[in-house]
């Protein structure tokens, strides 16, 4: 208990004593966001905005998680999870990096990190597919059943990887929109993990304690992150942060053989893409209409009227239900 205490405060702690040198480099390294020229007024202020915040939380959250790993037992699945979420991240960072240097919007093609996220999501799939301590079955919320994928289960959860990566990526379009869920989310995580611990065999304990560290790691460095990340935001996380969080949030509910959960503690991820997805289509279908004022739907709430910090709080408001309703779907509970 006191390892798991100890390491939030220290991710808080350092992220904010990171800021303080951090956000000055990166606006002396002129490193500015650039917005799209269709984007809403209110968010053609925030051109030039520094970015590439993401890289605070994730070398917080990944230092220190080895570090409280190597105190607790190593785990090479840790390792793994760490490299996983970094690699993804390094995705991000080259979208960003391409958007600051043509100081324009798009970035990377999207067919390039579709194929850098396939290789990077299937690699890790087929880690956790012949890791005993996973399998190809995943647990089904609410029931003691297991529901075995089998040889299927390498491909489906590389495409779930491509998906949720890329909707944590459209969820931050907001100040401290996807920070805020994914914190709450962090320690959704953390909660599961500490029970796992409580019912599971000696030999996954060292796993289980790596994913407990990485999720309250990853928690406390987002809270510190918000100081900065809240509207109006003096620091985005960029590309880098948002891939790194998706990629997390999936690496920690395959290692807990929970990716089912993700429809509960990803929910808000999950919407923005699927907002996205019936906007395209209803607009072809319909020769130009639309469904939502505009797409992803954090963007909808905005033009109906709500202002950021309100779509912000109502986004908090339903991950953390659907937070505690995802810990209590533990059978054991």
């Amino acid at each position: 208990m006191f390892l798991t205490v100890l390491i939030f405060i220290l991710s808080v702690v350092s992220v904010l004593v990171i800021a303080r040198y951090f956000l000055p480099l990166l606006q002396k390294l002129k490193l500015g966001q650039p917005i799209h020229e269709l984007a809403l007024e209110s968010h053609q202020a925030k051109q030039g905005t520094p970015t590439m915040g993401g890289l605070m939380f994730a070398a917080v959250t990944s230092v220190f998680t080895l570090v409280f790993s190597a105190v607790a037992g190593f785990s090479v699945s840790t390792l793994i999870l760490i490299l996983f979420s970094l690699l993804s991240m390094m995705i991000g960072f080259a979208d960003d990096y391409t958007k600051i240097r043509q100081q324009h919007n798009r970035g990377l093609v999207w067919w390039q990190k579709v194929i850098a996220q396939l290789l990077i999501g299937f690699l890790f799939s087929v880690y956790c597919y012949y890791t005993p301590a996973v399998g190809s079955s995943v647990i089904v919320p609410f029931t003691n059943l297991e529901w075995n994928l089998g040889i299927w289960y390498p491909p489906l959860m590389t495409l779930v990887i491509i998906f949720i990566v890329n909707s944590a990526n459209l969820l931050d379009g907001m100040d401290g929109l996807l920070a805020s869920t994914s914190s709450i989310a962090s320690i959704a995580w953390a909660a599961i993990a500490m029970f796992m611990l409580l019912t599971s065999a000696v030999s996954a304990l060292n796993d289980l304690y790596g994913i407990l560290f990485f999720s309250l790691a990853l928690a406390g460095s987002l809270f510190a992150f918000l100081r900065y990340n809240y509207h109006p935001a003096r620091l985005f996380m960029g590309d880098t942060g948002s891939m790194f969080l998706g990629a997390a949030m999936l690496g920690v509910s395959m290692l807990l053989r929970q990716p089912l959960l993700l429809l509960l503690i990803a929910f808000t991820m999950i919407v923005s893409s699927v907002s996205v997805i019936i906007q395209r289509i209803y607009y072809k279908l319909t020769h130009g209409k639309r469904i939502f004022l505009s797409s992803p739907i954090h963007y909808h709430f905005e033009k109906a009227g709500m202002n950021e910090p309100q779509i912000v709080a109502m986004y908090s408001a339903v991950e953390s239900i659907l937070a505690v309703l995802a810990v209590l779907s533990l059978p054991w509970i």
